[in-house]
């Protein structure tokens, strides 16, 4: 592969980044890690940026320091949400394409004809607010726009290392040479700090009596005042499949939050509704109905719920998930053999469903132990009771999302399960 960066302005830019939103309760060095781990060690070099880790390696090019070329273009046409861009540059073709804010996609070609094809395809999704391309391919609605123009040089972030060991290595210099230059300007005082003191034995017996003995004071003082104890022993190894709720409670629980918040509200339609791990939300886009027409319905009709006001139009109205008894549950078959029984089940009934291995960490601060676990996406027709029979002899199951989507009237699932 060749080197995955560009030449703008005589300097250098990352392309090909592998983007991934961040995950609420992580640092974003953190969740660049645990990433790697899971996806590729050596992506090595991470950017943060708008909520999103960008992760690059060191083997494509990339470097601490480098730009990316696509916040460059997400920061240079800040007025359209999804946009679908490509730029011709230093003989390479740059790709990149935002849903909702989101990079999606962020891709370098060698091959104008490869950039083509791809953009092609990306361009046939629909409500796309902007496209940009070559005006010499010829693509509906694409306008051409010069990459160099965009480009700033004032970027919102560079890469860094994952890694810590530059930063410590620096660091390590950096304190040794303070101590060189900290001996050379007090060598005379610590020259008689080592030099020859008198004996103990040729001092005031009487003194060295009465030091030690307000030595002695002063120690059983401040063991009384601070109370010292043992160390605190460390909280042994809290596994995530200690405490699942039952899947079948689990399902009928969101199939009932869901329906709960999808109730009709004259003159605003319902867009989708997710159930998630702690909360349950939906959206309503407005038609012709008020706010003031929202809020009076709905504090008769969903009593209790969060109501947010995205924009005049657009409504999300959140409630919280009652709490449900947890036991652990963990399988006993390994993951390879989980994924060839699920894709059999899925093949039975004609049903696509997308499977991934990852491996996932739980630690203290004196052990570490790996997780093997098995997530699960699919979309059905079927209610989340219904789907999760799928999983009726699987142990370690838990559905971490539900969703309904109104327009496609399809149900679109998360299930993960804890292997051996």
């Amino acid at each position: 592969m060749s080197g995955q960066y560009v030449h703008i302005k005589r300097k250098k830019y990352a392309a090909g980044l592998l983007w991934q939103p961040l995950v609420a309760g992580f640092t974003p060095r953190a969740y660049a890690y645990k990433l790697s781990r899971g996806i590729d060690r050596r992506l090595n070099k991470y950017i943060s940026y708008n909520d999103m880790i960008g992760l690059g390696a060191r083997v494509n090019g990339h470097r601490s320091g480098m730009s990316s070329v696509a916040v460059e273009i997400v920061d240079a046409l800040p007025g359209y949400a999804s946009m679908l861009s490509a730029f011709a540059v230093d003989n390479k073709f740059v790709l990149v394409a935002v849903r909702n804010g989101v990079i999606i996609y962020d891709l370098l070609f060698d091959s104008e004809a490869d950039a083509r094809e791809k953009y092609a395809e990306l361009a046939e999704i629909p409500d796309w607010n902007a496209l940009f391309a070559p005006a010499a391919w010829g693509m509906p609605r694409a306008v051409e726009r010069d990459l160099t123009d965009l480009i700033s040089g004032s970027s919102h972030g560079v890469l860094r290392s994952i890694s810590r060991l530059g930063t410590g290595l620096i660091s390590f210099i950096l304190l040794f040479l303070f101590a060189l230059q900290f001996l050379y300007i007090f060598r005379e005082p610590i020259n008689e700090m080592f030099s020859a003191k008198p004996q103990i034995a040729q001092q005031n017996p009487e003194l060295v009596a009465e030091y030690k003995r307000q030595i002695e004071e002063k120690n059983k003082e401040l063991d009384k005042e601070f109370n010292m104890r043992q160390p605190v022993p460390v909280e042994p190894l809290v596994m995530p499949f200690d405490s699942l709720p039952s899947p079948a409670e689990r399902a009928d629980l969101c199939y009932r939050a869901i329906g709960f918040l999808m109730q009709p509200v004259t003159g605003w339609n319902q867009t989708v509704s997710e159930c998630g791990e702690t909360h349950a939300f939906a959206t309503f886009k407005r038609s012709f109905g008020t706010l003031d027409d929202f809020y009076s319905m709905a504090a008769n009709i969903m009593p209790g719920v969060f109501v947010q006001e995205i924009s005049d139009d657009e409504i999300l109205v959140r409630a919280k998930l009652p709490e449900r008894v947890v036991a652990p549950s963990h399988e006993t078959r390994d993951s390879d053999e989980i994924v060839r029984e699920l894709t059999s089940r899925f093949q039975a009934i004609n049903l696509d469903a997308n499977m991934t291995v990852v491996v996932d960490a739980v630690s203290n601060e004196t052990q570490s132990v790996e997780l093997y676990v098995v997530e699960i996406s699919a979309e059905s027709k079927l209610v989340p009771s219904q789907f999760m029979l799928i999983f009726d002899d699987f142990s370690g199951v838990y559905m971490t999302k539900a969703a309904w989507n109104v327009a496609r009237r399809t149900w679109n699932y998360e299930v993960i399960i804890y292997a051996k």
